[in-house]
């Protein structure tokens, strides 16, 4: 299953955080936001469709997203989780740990927004960069 969530970019954008990768529908954005990478995203944890939600659900689900601005693009591999709750209505993360709350969408990932292109934060950092995150789930 294939699912896309759009967002834009935001000028506080820092993608320096070493542990995560979060998208939010919030509009605003702190500095302290460091795992952030886009805003005005168009769908939170709660909003995903329930067959997605189900096969999140499964600890042996592999998930894989791709991170999509401009001419950019960033993969991340990660695993579902049977403890995840997926109810948060504003916002996504994806987590190297095995730390469940209600933003969490996969656990296990092999990144965090640390890694992320440079060259792709610049993008972001303009307020009327969009962007795409994508989600497969095996």
């Amino acid at each position: 299953m294939i699912f896309e969530i759009t967002f834009s970019g935001h000028e506080n954008i820092r993608s320096n955080h070493q542990k995560t990768i979060e998208i939010t529908k919030e509009r605003h954005l702190t500095l302290q936001g460091d795992c952030i990478i886009g805003v005005n995203a168009t769908h939170g944890c709660a909003d995903l469709p329930s067959e997605l939600k189900q096969k999140l659900k499964d600890s042996n689900s592999k998930v894989s997203f791709v991170i999509k601005v401009e001419d950019h693009e960033f993969h991340v591999d990660g695993h579902g989780n049977e403890n995840l709750l997926l109810t948060h209505t504003e916002d996504i993360v994806i987590r190297k740990s095995d730390f469940v709350c209600p933003r969490t969408l996969a656990v296990k990932c092999d990144k965090a927004s640390d890694l992320l292109p440079r060259d792709m934060i610049s993008a972001l950092q303009n307020p009327n960069a969009r962007g795409t995150f994508v989600i497969k789930v095996e």
